[in-house]
């Protein structure tokens, strides 16, 4: 996944965000600066929502939310040791990294909007897999009507040049049908 958000953005970013805010775990800032150190890292960060979707990803909480102050997940594991986060990290550095913050008000936050990236990983609810089930019904329809009425055209033509009423009448008959049964 490559990240519109450039590598200086994200940075300027987490050094207001250290700056400003207070983490639940002073382990975390140290994290946060090592991703910050190295802009081969930085390239693979991404700022999400709801990161525990993700394969591999960071959720770091400031003091003034009332939620977990520290996970690591990676793939079907989670933990809440920083250390153990660091390590994979650091031997991983090709990996994607997801990184959710949580702080009061984040989204009303333009710095953090601003780098904030849309999560690839989040499952899509019922409702919107049901209209993009009705989308594909209707796609599926036009086209086989299309390729439908394309060959009975085809045909029609066929029975015209070879001066074969009958086939002519047949097809044109399919043809009226087709279209009576699409309106």
């Amino acid at each position: 996944m490559s990240s519109t958000i450039s590598v200086l953005e994200k940075k300027d970013f987490l050094k207001w965000f250290l700056n400003k805010y207070q983490l639940k775990r002073r382990e975390c800032a140290w994290l946060l600066n090592y991703l910050m150190s190295d802009d081969q890292l930085m390239e693979k960060v991404h700022f999400v929502e709801n990161a525990e979707y993700c394969p591999k990803s960071l959720i770091i909480s400031a003091n003034d939310v009332d939620c977990i102050p520290f996970s690591f997940h990676k793939r079907q594991h989670v933990t809440m040791d920083a250390e153990k986060s660091f390590h994979d990290i650091r031997l991983n550095k090709e990996e994607e990294i997801y990184i959710q913050l949580n702080f009061r008000d984040s989204k009303k936050i333009p710095q953090y909007i601003a780098v904030l990236e849309e999560n690839p990983f989040v499952p899509i609810d019922k409702e919107t897999e049901k209209v993009y089930s009705l989308f594909a019904d209707l796609i599926i329809d036009q086209a086989s009507y299309q390729f439908e009425k394309k060959q009975l055209l085809k045909k029609i033509d066929e029975s015209l040049d070879n001066g074969d009423k009958e086939s002519f009448m047949f097809y044109s008959k399919k043809l009226s049908n087709l279209k009576t049964l699409k309106e």
